[in-house]
Formats: structure tokens, C-alpha cells, sequence
């Protein structure tokens, strides 16, 4: 290797070397806020690498596709892991003692999503794909005295071993049939793969799609999903539904673009399938919900159906160079807009739900206890619900906007329809923290103390939603030199 491309793999190589310096510590002497400090600027220096990298945009070995979109979410998710790592301080609303495994394990998943975004091979598809997924099962579990962790994490253990078998065996078929493990050889081969191996392609594409679709907890493929999300600590919720999801969610985009799969209707077809069952499931799910992280779970499952939708447009590619870029600008504002939105509404969450909250009585009053804390989490639901002046406004603007350039009349019914049940259930948490008291509620608030940082994170997170939605035409810019 080279020198540049050292450069190129500095996000990468600045979470190693910041894993081993955490190993080391562990190992020399035990003082988890010495953990925390050298994670703390770990994640900051990686995100300092991620601007220096975008002047070293190559190939580095068949293994990563160094570019700019690549350098942007995995900045984003960087985002996501120092967000996760602040809410992580407090043992207090964190419901465990962290210690240094915790930090450990939290930049093991940061460095496996990092691999998963700027992968372009099989081989290191999988390899990030496992180290985020092996090193969430132990966060999920990481309160040993809780049985709810310990249950989230089995569930997600077992069904995910099922999701990773799947996704082996079919790199293995698509191996035997194309005779290439690279995106892009994959994509060149696949055409002719399809007519002298028509089986071993179905079935191989088939199976690397339902364990994509476990990943991003699409339906059918989500039933893990409110139970995981209620049962980990919230920093761990947040993490997942950012860093996790959002991670997978780009390698996705990156193996249909770069493999040419927008060019076979049944690939499209199973994708607009997805699209059209998990923005209904999710969305009707989510009305039935009294615990607001189970809530946020199944309306998860329908964002990630809503940017399905991007996806599928690209089957006009061949029409149109405008749909491609189209699509991905949709794709980058909404998974933007996911991510900030989420953020903020789980840092509301760590910060005032505590860990055993029954359902959403806990938020009830909020405006009147902690104004600065629900005020961020209803600009995030309003976000969620595609409000204007939102970031969640323009992000379905533009998914909408691509659906009736493409003709896609279906995805759009189902989207608008989704997104109009969707709003009763978010404003139902809105109106929850402006009433004081109701006659069925006895529940007693926790008063949980809220440190100055804690609003400031908020506050910050909010501005972005709001400024995202306000202002989106530097973002727009920039994702246009993407």
C-alpha cells in the first residue's frame, strides 16, 4: 500500500488505533472516565479524518471505494456514535454502570459500520456487518441485573445468526454464478450469470435481500425490533437506530448502484414489495404503542420503507441520468434528516424516560417540568411526521417529488397514506407532554436531574432539525458535489 492510501483510510485507521489504546488502558489500569475521555477523542479525531480523507477519494484494494458520499455518512454516523457516547456518562439515566468494555464495544460497532459504509466487496460487507452486529448483541445486553436487555439481546443473537447464515450462502451462490465477490464485477457478470445460471442468481440475490431486510428491520423481516429497542439501555437504542440502520442502509444503496441491480424488474419489484409492506406494518404498528421506544421502532420500520422508495426510482435509470441523481439526493437528504431527527428524539428520551417507563405517562407535563427537553423532542416528532419548516418535510418532499417523476403510483399512494397515519400517533406524543393530569393517570414522573450539557446537546440537535428544514440550500450544495 502506498501512502495516500493511508490517507484515504484515516476514519478507519483512527477508530483501530483508538480501540487499542482503550484495550490498553483497560488493561494497565481500570478508570472508565480515562474510557471515556480517550473514546471521547477518539470519535473526534475520526471525525476530524473523515474531512481529511475527502482529498484522497480512490479504490484501496477491491475491498473500499474511498469517496465523498461514503465520507459523509460515515461522518454522520461518527455523529452518531459521539452522541451515543455522551448520552452513555450518566449512570443515572443509563440504568447500568458502564465501564470500559462498554466504550470498547461501542467503537468496536462504530468501526464495523465505518466498514459496512465504504465497503465494495463481499468480503468487506461481511466483515463490518459482523463486527457492528457482534458487538451490538453484548451493548443490548450490557445491564447484567436487567432481564430485559438479556432478552432484547437473545432475540436480536438468534435471529441475526439466521440473518448472517443467509447472507453467507447467498455471497456463496452469487460466487458460484458470477465468479466474482466485488460490487462492480458482481454487476458486470450478473446479466450473463442470469442467463446460464438463472437459479443460483434468484436465489442467491433473494437471500442477501432478506438478510439486508433483517438488518434494516423491514417487514416481514422486523418482528426483533420493538422488543430490541425497549429492552437495550436508550444510548444503545440510539445507536442502533442510527449507526446501525443507517449504515446498512448506504451499503445497500451502494452494492444496488454499483452491482447495476436497478436493471432487473424482479430485483425491483422484491424492493417495491418491502417498500409497500413496511410502511403499512410500521405504520399501523405504531398507532397501538403506549411505550414511546416501541413506538419509535415500528415508525423506524416505515422510514427505512419510505426510503425504499429512492431505491426503486432507479429502475429509470436508463431513461434518465436526472432520476439517478434525483434518487440519490433523496436518499442522502432523507437519511440525513432520519439520523439528526432520531438523535434528537432519543436524547429526549435518555434524558427524561429513564429505563422501566411503562409507556408514555413518564413525558406527560413536559413542556411545564423541562420546556428545553420537549420542545427538541416535539420539533423531532413533528420532523418524523413531515411538518414544513422541518427537516422530515423536505426529506418527503423529495422521496414524493421522485415517486411522481418515476411513475410510481403505487409507492406514492402508500407513502402519503402512511405518512398521514403516522402523524395522529407522533402528535399523540406532542399532546401528552402539554397535559398535566388525566383521570386514568396515577402514574408517579420520575424526577430525573438534567445537567446543563444534557440541554445543550438538545438544543443543538434541535437547531440542526429546524435549520435542516429551514435552510436545507447549503446541505442541498453540498450533497450535489457528493
Amino acid at each position: 500500500m502506498k501512502v495516500i492510501d493511508f490517507y484515504s483510510l484515516a476514519p478507519i485507521l483512527g477508530l483501530s488505533v483508538t480501540i487499542i489504546v482503550v484495550m490498553i488502558q483497560a488493561s494497565i489500569k481500570r478508570n472508565h472516565k480515562l474510557a471515556w475521555w480517550i473514546s471521547f477523542l477518539g470519535v473526534t479525531a475520526t471525525l476530524w479524518s473523515t474531512h481529511l480523507a475527502t482529498s484522497y477519494p480512490q479504490q484501496v484494494t477491491p475491498l473500499f471505494l474511498i469517496n465523498p458520499s461514503g465520507l459523509w455518512f460515515s461522518s454522520l454516523i461518527t455523529v452518531g456514535a459521539l452522541v451515543t457516547l455522551i448520552l452513555s456518562t450518566d449512570d443515572e439515566n443509563t440504568g447500568f454502570k458502564v465501564t470500559e468494555e462498554y466504550y470498547l464495544l461501542l467503537l468496536l460497532s462504530t468501526l464495523g459500520a465505518v466498514v459496512l459504509i465504504l465497503a465494495s466487496h463481499m468480503a468487506s460487507l461481511l466483515l463490518g456487518m459482523e463486527l457492528l452486529g457482534i458487538s451490538l448483541y453484548a451493548m443490548i445486553a450490557f445491564p447484567e441485573k436487567d432481564p430485559n436487555p438479556l432478552e432484547g439481546a437473545i432475540k436480536y443473537l438468534v435471529l441475526s445468526a439466521a440473518a448472517s447464515a443467509m447472507l453467507l450462502f447467498g455471497f456463496a451462490l452469487i460466487y458460484a454464478a458470477t465468479g466474482d465477490l466485488s460490487y462492480t464485477g458482481i454487476g458486470a457478470k450478473l446479466s450473463s450469470a442470469g442467463i446460464k445460471n438463472p437459479l443460483l442468481v434468484v436465489a442467491g440475490t433473494s437471500m442477501l435481500l432478506a438478510s439486508i431486510g433483517f438488518k434494516l428491520s423491514l417487514a416481514p423481516f422486523h418482528m426483533w425490533t420493538p422488543d430490541v429497542y425497549q429492552g437495550a439501555p436508550t444510548p444503545v437504542t440510539n445507536f442502533l437506530a442510527t449507526v446501525s440502520k443507517g449504515a446498512m442502509l448506504v451499503a445497500l444503496s451502494r452494492f444496488t448502484i454499483d452491482g447495476q441491480l436497478h436493471q432487473y424488474p424482479t430485483f425491483m419489484l422484491c424492493l417495491s414489495v418491502l417498500a409497500i409492506i413496511s410502511m403499512l406494518v410500521g405504520n399501523w404498528l405504531a398507532l397501538r404503542q403506549q411505550q414511546i421506544k416501541r413506538l419509535l421502532a415500528y415508525s423506524s420500520i416505515a422510514h427505512f420503507g419510505y426510503l425504499l422508495v429512492a431505491l426503486v426510482a432507479l429502475r429509470q435509470l436508463q431513461e434518465s441520468d436526472e432520476i439517478f441523481y434525483s434518487s440519490l439526493e433523496a436518499i442522502n437528504f432523507y437519511l440525513t434528516a432520519y439520523i439528526i431527527t432520531s438523535l434528537a428524539a432519543f436524547t429526549v428520551i435518555a434524558n427524561i424516560g429513564g429505563e422501566n417507563d411503562p409507556d408514555m405517562r413518564s413525558f406527560a407535563g413536559l413542556f411545564w417540568r423541562k420546556p428545553v427537553q420537549a420542545s427538541t423532542l416535539t420539533v423531532a416528532m413533528l420532523s418524523f411526521a413531515g411538518i414544513p419548516l422541518t427537516a422530515g418535510f423536505l426529506g418527503k418532499f423529495y422521496l414524493i417529488t421522485l415517486a411522481l417523476n418515476t411513475n410510481l403510483w403505487l409507492l406514492l399512494i402508500t407513502l402519503v397514506f402512511g405518512s398521514a397515519i403516522a402523524i395522529y400517533y407522533y402528535l399523540r406524543v406532542i399532546y401528552t407532554m402539554l397535559i398535566t393530569s388525566s383521570s386514568d393517570n396515577n402514574y408517579e414522573v420520575p424526577l430525573i436531574s438534567s445537567p446543563m450539557w444534557r440541554d445543550a446537546l438538545a438544543i443543538i440537535l434541535m437547531i440542526s432539525v429546524i435549520l435542516l428544514g429551514t435552510w436545507p440550500q447549503p446541505f442541498i450544495d453540498f450533497m450535489r458535489h457528493l
